[in-house]
């Protein structure tokens, strides 16, 4: 039960909506009971002692305890719904809560239909335990307690030779228990899969689309569906085993009774009316034993389920406040790396020993080849990961002694790929403050070149963007993402290859929206163009995490190295002299080999 004790905290505080249920329960199992006596003195009374004048206060008898066990039944039922809803509600935000908050190195591994499932089929099956599943629990083993003992007030000696099976019942069903949790932990791993295929399908349908992979994405879900098929397979074949043999031995406990109860009637050492009292009672019994594993079902679901969701609560935070935030953060954006080297968790280093001192307004261009580590080095600037060695601070503060919250609304990010939300282009812009003006959002958008377009779309500000900000082009997208960028007037700029996948033109206008937001702005330009950063104050080329060379634009020209290399092959030959186009040929006949 580690499982439950762990997640305690989320149903303990409405104990009350579970011990009232309880009591409700109680009461309706105690007038259930009293159906087998009533039935005793309806026989042996008024069908063998011919009192019929009993019979209708018997049936106002058999009426009342009706109502008063359907009261109870609903209030019972109503009470659990109460206990399983608010618990998992509490539990529900404390999931997504922390996957706010949990750090890029853990969604770096983490599947999203792997998450939905947890957030949503995970917390249901533990509700479906908290509401229903526990009462089952008790009411076994109150029904049990309770009809065993009303059998031996009636005959101790028929109990015994009833109830002989019902050990064996109960050991049945704790082998079946080890038996069936595994299997339904694998219904939740592959349900997680299956959900996981689906969503990163219709994610990417448009590159599936574009290859012709189709049929492939159908083969790939198919096979998901068929290992989801097979474990719930496994899991019915356990069942097929464990309920007949429950049956027959329920059965069996019902042929004793009979056999056993009925030479005593024959015998006259027992009434007509207690036999079929006893018979009633047997079932009472019988019935809770034989539902023991859809019980277990239950119990064990919700193991399953809890144990994949203290998975996510339990798992640690690697980009945490820090103990002593400091009491105000009054930033300029002087931004110092000192000796700083990272590494990603489990793979190998991504950078080593930077060095980089960038005064307030000033901008820096990153560039590189792919891998180069050009992206790792502003994520760790926004402390999108922390560094593994060395520091960097803004305004001689280090980063890590900042409140985070804080910290990144200092700091606006435009990534390569732009993500906007299915909302209006006037949410998407204002996304990252919570109380902005329209005034504000035009401003933003002009300043971002953007006004001209979105006025142009048929509601303007107000126009609903498709998921992922499908409608828009690639260059109105990143506009609206400078525009999103910008409105918090952040003090550091930064800006992960935003015009890598627009047009030349494009790249101008973005580039015209830029230069109108930089001003007075620390800026950090990573790029694969040199057209994006030629214009920096400093420019840094990376190469496999090492910072090779620095300078401006006219002096890393002057160095005939990386930067020069990389020049010449993105600029048209035409407009160069003719010893830089035998530079050329030569680079890209490098490049070609």
């Amino acid at each position: 039960m580690e499982v439950f004790r762990n997640l305690w905290e989320y149903y303990w505080p409405y104990r009350w909506y579970s011990f009232s249920a309880l009591a409700a329960l109680i009461l309706t199992t105690g007038l259930t009971m009293v159906y087998p006596f009533l039935l005793k003195i309806l026989i042996n009374t008024i069908f063998i002692g011919h009192q019929y004048q009993d019979a209708l206060g018997l049936a106002l008898i058999v009426v009342g305890t009706s109502a008063l066990k359907g009261l109870f039944n609903f209030t019972q039922q109503w009470l659990g719904q109460l206990f399983g809803q608010h618990s998992v509600f509490d539990m529900r935000n404390d999931l997504y809560r922390k996957l706010q908050y949990l750090s890029f190195t853990y969604y770096d591994n983490a599947k999203t239909g792997d998450l939905m499932s947890r957030l949503t089929a995970d917390v249901e099956a533990f509700r479906q335990f908290l509401s229903f599943g526990f009462a089952g629990l008790v009411n076994f083993f109150l029904t049990v307690t309770v009809g065993v003992i009303l059998m031996l007030s009636i005959d101790w000696k028929l109990t015994i030779v009833s109830i002989i099976t019902i050990p064996i019942l109960g050991f049945t069903a704790m082998r079946f228990d080890k038996r069936i949790h595994p299997a339904f932990s694998e219904i939740r791993k592959t349900l997680a899969g299956l959900t996981t295929a689906v969503q990163e399908n219709v994610t990417g349908v448009r590159t599936v689309k574009s290859f012709a992979r189709e049929a492939y994405e159908v083969n790939k879900f198919s096979n998901q569906n068929d290992n989801y098929v097979d474990a719930n397979l496994t899991t019915a074949t356990l069942w097929s085993r464990f309920f007949p043999l429950m049956e027959f031995l329920g059965n069996c406990s019902v042929v004793l009774l009979l056999a056993y109860g009925g030479a005593l009637v024959v015998l006259k050492q027992m009434s007509l009316g207690d036999l079929v009292a006893f018979l009633s009672l047997i079932w009472y019994v019988i019935g809770p034993v034989s539902q023991l594993g859809y019980q277990i079902n239950n119990l064990t679901q919700a193991r399953a389920a809890g144990e994949r969701l203290l998975e996510v609560l339990y798992t640690s935070n690697d980009i945490v406040n820090p103990t002593n935030i400091q009491s105000s953060l009054q930033t300029g954006g002087h931004v110092q790396f000192h000796d700083v080297s990272f590494t990603y968790p489990g793979a190998g280093p991504a950078l080593y020993n930077i060095d980089m001192d960038v005064p307030i307004g000033n901008t820096v261009g990153i560039l590189g080849e792919t891998g180069a580590g050009k992206t790792s080095l502003v994520m760790l600037l926004s402390r999108f990961y922390d560094v593994t060695s060395g520091r960097i601070t803004m305004d001689g503060v280090n980063i890590k002694d900042m409140s985070l919250e804080a910290f990144r609304r200092e700091i606006g990010v435009v990534f390569q790929e732009t993500f906007l939300f299915s909302s209006s282009i006037r949410s998407n812009i204002a996304y990252g403050c919570s109380d902005v003006s329209d005034e504000d959002i035009i401003v933003a958008a002009k300043l971002a070149e953007a006004h001209n377009f979105i006025m142009e779309l048929p509601k303007g500000y107000d126009t609903i963007v498709g998921e992922r900000g499908m409608g828009l082009s690639g260059g109105q997208k990143q506009r609206l993402a400078i525009a999103r960028a910008i409105i918090m007037n952040p003090k550091v700029l930064v800006l992960d290859d935003a015009t890598s996948a627009v047009d030349m033109e494009t790249e101008y206008e973005i580039q015209t929206a830029l230069r109108n937001v930089m001003q007075g702005r620390t800026t950090f330009i990573v790029a694969h163009r040199i057209s994006s950063v030629k214009g920096a104050n400093e420019i840094i080329v990376l190469e496999r995490g090492r910072v090779v060379e620095r300078g401006d634009h006219n002096s890393l020209l002057a160095l005939n190295g990386h930067y020069r290399h990389i020049y010449e092959i993105q600029y048209n030959q035409e407009d160069k002299p003719m010893g830089m186009q035998q530079t050329v040929r030569g680079a890209v006949a490098v490049e070609g080999k």
